[in-house]
């Protein structure tokens, strides 16, 4: 029964760790990564607002920041070509 009991405590953290986790965005070197502040030009182009820009372990870029409506937004973006790998609004 304790093994058991210890398996779905367990299975229960991975899935947890696994449904918090970011995308992966690419796979590719990041020496063909556009540049951060070129990334970050696309984006304000693109009406955002960017309070944080990161590079998050998933191999995205990513951004917190608002939208042209001011409202709360989280974005992973693909590195290599902009493309938005995941959106969070609110």
């Amino acid at each position: 029964m304790k093994t058991r009991s210890a398996f779905v405590v367990l299975a229960a953290c991975t899935l947890s760790t696994v449904a918090l986790a970011g995308p992966q965005c690419t796979e590719a070197p990041k020496s063909q990564w556009l540049p951060e502040e070129a990334m970050k030009q696309k984006i304000s182009a693109a009406g955002y607002t960017v309070d944080k820009f990161k590079v998050t372990s998933g191999n995205c870029y990513e951004i917190y920041g608002k939208d042209k409506d001011g409202k709360k937004v989280e974005i992973y973006y693909n590195p290599v070509d902009g493309s938005v790998a995941r959106e969070k609004r609110g």
